[in-house]
């Protein structure tokens, strides 16, 4: 169950008993309490619930709620729009990389073709786990718990040897001189990929050209495709354009 389902299964529990306990959330959803903390955090931040001791409540105006539920449906409903606009550029038999990213996850619920997938990316891992077709390779080292991805330097020197018909990148922002991300050693991962790739994909909605982060991984010319869900930018734009890099922008379905 991806992140954003289990929101709104959240809030559907709290529509109804107003608070939850930590563990409860654990039990309701046979989740972890590392995810469950996780998932109170993002609830936390977004505005949908307000904490209490040992768990979370209702805010005081269900506006506020309701509100949110449609911003995480929408939100939700982008990345799968974009998801699957990335799946169409796959085919049998490629090798491909695909980063630590929900849209991206999305993306790896859906394939459907023989393939070798790399990943550091845990989660993933468990959307292709039921997939006998594609061949999954994750890589190893310490697990970093709150982006859900594993890192070693001399793993991740391995993927020099290896060469990817297809990568297929997230983003935490996008800035004037390239794509930034949260995390150097994921970063580097992102740049180690980007050099060892075919094609390059980035699969990023349109708010990360609004944000900033604090390590950059990817110059815009290390980018083949971007697809993202609203036209970028006029400046952003121009630069893209002048890197080199065909922007897709995909379109609501009727």
């Amino acid at each position: 169950m991806h992140q954003e389902e289990r929101l709104l299964k959240i809030l559907e529990y709290l529509q109804s008993r107003n608070q939850l306990s930590n563990s409860e959330i654990c039990d309701l959803l046979n989740i972890s309490r590392d995810t469950a903390r996780r998932d109170i955090i993002k609830l936390v931040h977004e505005g949908g619930v307000i904490r209490t001791h040992g768990g979370i409540a209702l805010p005081l105006l269900k506006e506020e709620i309701r509100a949110y539920k449609e911003r995480v449906t929408s939100a939700t409903k982008q990345k799968m729009l974009i998801a699957k606009a990335a799946s169409a550029h796959i085919a049998d038999g490629d090798v491909c990389f695909m980063d630590v990213s929900t849209t991206i996850q999305l993306l790896c619920g859906q394939l459907d073709k023989n393939l070798t997938v790399y990943t550091h990316s845990l989660d993933n891992a468990e959307a292709l786990s039921a997939k006998s077709e594609i061949n999954i390779n994750l890589l190893g080292g310490r697990f970093n718990h709150e982006n859900r991805f594993f890192y070693d330097y001399d793993t991740a020197m391995q993927l020099n040897d290896v060469f990817f018909d297809k990568a297929f990148l997230g983003a935490a922002a996008i800035m004037e001189d390239g794509v930034y991300f949260a995390n150097r050693d994921d970063a580097l991962v992102k740049k180690l990929v980007s050099g060892r790739a075919r094609e390059v994909f980035l699969l990023a909605d349109f708010k990360k050209f609004n944000l900033t982060s604090p390590f950059k991984g990817l110059n815009f010319s290390e980018i083949d495709i971007l697809i993202t869900n609203q036209d970028a930018p006029k400046h952003s734009l121009l630069m893209l354009q002048d890197s080199g890099v065909e922007v897709i922008k995909v379109l609501e379905e009727e």
